[in-house]
């Protein structure tokens, strides 16, 4: 029995140490350390690490996101600035470029009788478009205070603020220096000839500021490319030469006359002067008398150059557009004005295509 009674207080004695133990502090620790290695609290440790991983890779995402706008926004602003010029040198009206372009083709045809040199031909064509463009440019430059005024050209770039005076400058410098280096590969009367069509377009917008004949001014501008083509195909200046440039003064006066009709009212408030002013009341008449000239301009240009049937087609063709236009200027509305304006397009391209034709099927008509 004693010894019964010493091994119970022994078994006793050996349940509290155990649970003490197994309360101690110390005890904790260890269940916490074996609790890291059970599979729940692996995958626990994993998930924090993935999510540690998983931030950084939203910050990379975010930095890169970032950059790519920045990038953007940049490239966003740069297009903008281009389309600005773009419209400070009229791309988005080419008009300007076409009329400019069918007389300077017809010289070219005329000069070569016939498809003429590709060079030539890629140089014209070329030079047309900047040329033209940098007139628009200089255009603004000198309207810069007076465009705000005239409702048309109230919200070009210069005005709007969109383009600096210096960026206008700078562009127009830009388009010479283009169309002078082209012309630097034709012949040496060429090269001499277009420096004065520099001084012809870069003048043009100061004139109506000094005189009524600003169109003529212009049409000079405009047709010293004939010549200037003429020239570089032919390398010789005839009287046909003058006769080209002649009918394309003419032909310009009148449609840019019926132009200045448009914005008559508002020169007259500004002090602008145009022939559109100077002709006054009689301004349909006059210009109805230069486009008669223009017609028998064409006629002599057709004998001259010993042309036939397609040529003197296109002759008619013009000679209705023209009556045509007369039609649509008898209000004056500026509106029906502009139009009248727009459809010496057609007028050109007829003449264009009549002669093209000509000296294509050349003996059989």
């Amino acid at each position: 029995m004693n010894l019964s009674a010493s091994a119970k207080q022994a078994f006793d004695r050996l349940n509290t140490l155990l649970d003490r133990a197994a309360h101690h502090p110390v005890m904790d620790k260890v269940d916490h350390g074996l609790q890291m290695l059970k599979p729940e609290a692996i995958k626990a440790g994993l998930s924090r690490v993935a999510r540690i991983i998983s931030e950084n890779a939203a910050v990379r995402a975010v930095t890169a996101y970032t950059d790519t706008q920045i990038t953007r926004v940049a490239n966003s602003a740069a297009m903008e600035r281009l389309r600005q010029y773009a419209i400070l040198v009229r791309l988005n009206k080419p008009i300007g470029i076409l009329l400019l372009l069918w007389p300077t083709m017809i010289s070219l045809w005329v000069a070569a009788e016939g498809w003429p040199d590709t060079l030539v031909l890629a140089v014209f064509v070329m030079g047309v478009i900047l040329m033209r463009s940098a007139g628009c440019a200089i255009n603004d430059y000198a309207d810069r205070d007076i465009d705000g005024s005239v409702a048309r050209t109230r919200d070009r770039p210069l005005v709007s603020g969109k383009v600096s005076e210096k960026e206008a400058l700078i562009v127009f410098a830009i388009l010479s220096i283009c169309a002078f280096g082209l012309v630097l590969l034709m012949n040496r009367l060429t090269i001499m000839m277009s420096l004065v069509g520099v001084v012809l377009a870069a003048s043009y917008p100061f004139m109506k500021r000094y005189h009524f004949l600003p169109q003529v001014h212009l049409g000079a501008a405009f047709g010293w490319a004939v010549p200037m083509a003429y020239t570089a195909q032919a390398n010789e200046l005839t009287p046909l030469t003058w006769l080209l440039f002649l009918a394309t003064v003419l032909w310009t006066t009148a449609y840019d006359t019926m132009y200045a009709m448009t914005d008559r009212e508002d020169d007259l408030k500004i002090g602008v002067k145009s022939t559109a002013i100077l002709f006054g009341p009689l301004d349909k008449k006059i210009i109805g008398a230069i486009q008669a000239m223009l017609i028998m301009a064409l006629i002599l240009i057709g004998q001259r150059a010993e042309l036939s049937g397609f040529y003197y087609a296109g002759v008619v063709a013009a000679t209705v557009l023209a009556i045509w236009q007369q039609y649509l200027i008898k209000d004056r509305d500026p509106a029906r004005c502009f139009e009248a304006f727009l459809n010496n397009n057609w007028f050109g391209l007829v003449l264009f295509i009549g002669l093209v034709l000509d000296y294509q099927f050349k003996g059989i008509t």
